[in-house]
């Protein structure tokens, strides 16, 4: 029975694949390979449906595929089937997101050819923040960048946020909530949503807005960008490698972009305690930023990498954080969705989901 949907999960060093059942949230067979470049998308396809295989997944069982992209811009706020036409424009996207839409783009590529007889789809982490506030999403920049050239804010980890907010309704058992979410990983962003939509969110335009990052610098003064450019003559190139793949923890530590081999270095080693207390200080702040547009804060949850599994700093951003009533937490760690904290504002850690999500899309657009 063809009731089986493979999602495809491109990041920017791996592919994650796993196939999920029927109505079921559980993946049964999950893996993930490494993808070094664009060019290794085929590659570490055949790879990843190889291990499903020895995973007891029958390829001719798969009645549907579903791709993560990072970015849709304007053209795409919601799950899409791909055909052609589709594909040519999540490539003319790239600009907005040139770490992630090339990769996701060579991988939808190379699934349409090696598994031609289903549908693909596209779920998009910017489609979840179409609902942002007009206030919330044009720049105070001069409005004919908005008007005539689109430059605006689309936020991401749309999918990590839509699941986080639909757990928290369900462990805290409320569907009246105001929810900040703070997807913490090599990517990271803070999300405010009411009623389950998004009304907040700390990414920009593309990726680079917000928080510290792993190599991302997140937020900063753009006078400093222009010194750079106009006292060192870095062009625009230089500039955004700076900032994407040079900048964020491993520009502070000087030694790792990974915050379980910066924990495991700060005892020791003070310019890893120091980006630590800077990531901390930066993911406080974007929570409490993200509060204000609710009329009334109810929860903060941790999802991603770092906010899942570094108990010690998700224990240290709450700390910064009593000035909004959020209470304080004990450095644990937790392997699975969990309530920290209750009153007076919730502290939840869920366990990120985008494949759940996506799995349950594409069904509702193929059924």
């Amino acid at each position: 029975m063809r009731d089986r949907v493979l999602v495809l999960n491109a990041g920017s060093s791996t592919l994650k694949a796993s196939v999920l059942v029927g109505g079921s949230d559980d993946a049964k067979a999950s893996v993930t390979v490494p993808m070094r470049t664009v060019g290794d998308a085929a590659t570490s396809l055949a790879g990843a449906l190889r291990a499903i295989v020895s995973g007891g997944v029958d390829p001719g069982s798969i009645g549907a595929a579903g791709h993560r992209v990072v970015h849709g811009g304007p053209l795409f706020i919601r799950t899409t089937l791909i055909d052609d036409g589709v594909l040519r424009r999540i490539r003319e996207l790239a600009w907005l997101a040139p770490l992630h839409n090339p990769v996701a783009a060579e991988v939808i590529a190379a699934a349409r050819a090696a598994l031609p007889a289903i549908p693909h789809a596209a779920a998009f982490d910017s489609a979840y923040h179409a609902t942002l506030p007009k206030e919330a999403y044009v720049y105070a920049v001069p409005y004919e960048w908005f008007t005539q050239w689109g430059y605006r804010r689309y936020g991401f980890h749309g999918l990590s946020v839509s699941w986080s907010v639909e757990r928290t309704g369900a462990l805290l058992a409320r569907d009246d909530l105001g929810i900040v979410v703070a997807h913490l990983g090599a990517g990271c962003s803070v999300s405010a949503a009411w009623g389950g939509r998004s009304v907040s969110t700390s990414m920009g335009m593309t990726p680079l807005e917000g928080l510290v990052m792993g190599t991302r610098a997140g937020s900063i003064d753009p006078g400093l960008l222009l010194a750079a450019q106009r006292d060192h003559g870095l062009d625009a190139h230089a500039l955004e490698d700076a900032l994407e793949h040079r900048s964020g923890l491993l520009a502070l530590s000087g030694r790792s972009a990974d915050m379980r081999e910066l924990i495991a270095l700060a005892p020791t080693d003070e310019r890893a305690a120091f980006a630590i207390a800077v990531f901390e200080r930066s993911a406080a702040g974007a929570i409490a930023s993200a509060a204000t547009a609710l009329p009334r804060l109810d929860a903060v949850v941790f999802t991603g990498g770092i906010g899942e599994r570094a108990a010690g700093v998700r224990a240290g951003i709450v700390r910064r954080l009593a000035s909004i009533g959020v209470p304080p937490i004990d450095d644990v760690a937790v392997e699975a969705d969990r309530v920290l904290a209750e009153r007076p504002v919730a502290v939840l850690v869920i366990v990120a989901r985008e494949d759940a999500v996506i799995a349950r899309e594409v069904r509702a657009l193929t059924a």
